[in-house]
């Protein structure tokens, strides 16, 4: 991957020129069957950027109480882009397409009329949860009926493409806009794409310049995400399988559900642990273990290409000597 950036050829993307940079745009277009994409610096730009496209000033965006976009994004749809927001109770993965459909709200005065749905695939906060195939049709068919845009956070959804066995332009075929992360699992240093019709994302490369993310020589990163697409997709399916077998080591000590456990995230529930998220995560990195405090109670274990079995082994060693 450093070698593919060392020899990336350049141009200026902020004149739309930089022949690695377009390349990898049509080359994630055509994966999910979209006409075009756009690369930016950062997931939450990118999911900023198709929201602000799908929901003018004023506007509502759904989305479940979890979603990143509501939690990790520091309130962005409505300090920048004037976005109202409404959530749905959530459940992770496991959506209510009709509970959905019945918070949506027609145009009309004296109510807030909803301008698109968001869904985040996999979930973050829902342990890595994969919506299936079946459920996001329906919720097609409800976005449809209204109307409004069908969005998804998929900065993960490589993972759902491998853990489901469902081809990524099926999911492409499902949403209006999609946001895909290069570094989530993929190993590439920075880089996600918005992804969508020809005409949305010439909107989106204006409202990508007003928010700073136009950048001058970027195809030494662009190199760096079409070496990790070319490369680290099929082996997503080792971290899962490494987070599984974490997962079922720590289960003994009450602390995850292994059975819920398909991707790369354990997310382990301290509720009934000694050490809080923050203590445990503190701990844990003394000897060498790095793990993410969530929540007051709630910690997170990534596994991704930096983690072989002799990581696994150490980790389960670490954490099951602090959780016991």
């Amino acid at each position: 991957m450093r070698e593919a950036m060392a020899s990336a050829e350049v141009g200026d993307d902020v004149f739309g020129d930089d022949p690695t940079v377009i390349a990898l745009e049509r080359h994630v277009a055509g994966l999910f069957g979209h006409e075009a994409a756009l690369f930016a610096p950062s997931g939450t730009m990118a999911n900023q950027v198709a929201l602000q496209l799908a929901v003018p000033p004023g506007g509502e965006l759904l989305a479940g109480a979890d979603a990143h976009v509501v939690t990790y994004e520091m309130g962005a749809a409505a300090a920048i882009g004037g976005i109202s927001t409404r959530t749905w109770p959530s459940v992770g993965a496991a959506l209510d397409p009709e509970q959905i459909a019945a918070m949506i709200r027609p145009p009309g005065y004296p109510s807030v009329a909803t301008a698109a749905i968001a869904v985040e695939q996999t979930h973050n906060l829902g342990g890595g949860g994969v919506i299936g195939l079946d459920t996001l049709r329906r919720l097609r068919a409800t976005a449809d009926t209204a109307e409004i845009t069908l969005h998804c956070d998929g900065a993960r959804i490589w993972h759902a493409h491998i853990a489901d066995d469902v081809p990524l332009a099926t999911y492409g075929a499902l949403f209006d806009t999609l946001s895909v992360c290069l570094s989530k699992g993929l190993g590439a240093p920075v880089g996600s794409l918005v992804v969508g019709s020809a005409e949305r994302i010439a909107r989106a490369r204006l409202i990508r310049r007003r928010l700073g993310g136009a950048m001058r020589q970027v195809g030494i990163l662009a190199a760096a995400g079409r070496h990790a697409l070319d490369h680290h997709i099929e082996r997503l399916a080792e971290d899962h399988a490494r987070a599984r077998r974490l997962a079922q080591a720590l289960a003994p000590l009450d602390v995850v559900d292994a059975a819920t456990v398909r991707t790369n995230l354990v997310l382990l529930d301290l509720t009934k642990a000694t050490l809080d998220a923050p203590a445990l995560a503190a701990a844990a990195a003394k000897q060498g273990v790095l793990i993410a405090a969530m929540l007051p109670r709630t910690a997170r274990l990534v596994t991704h290409l930096d983690v072989d079995d002799d990581g696994i082994n150490r980790a389960i060693k670490v954490l099951s000597g602090l959780l016991s």
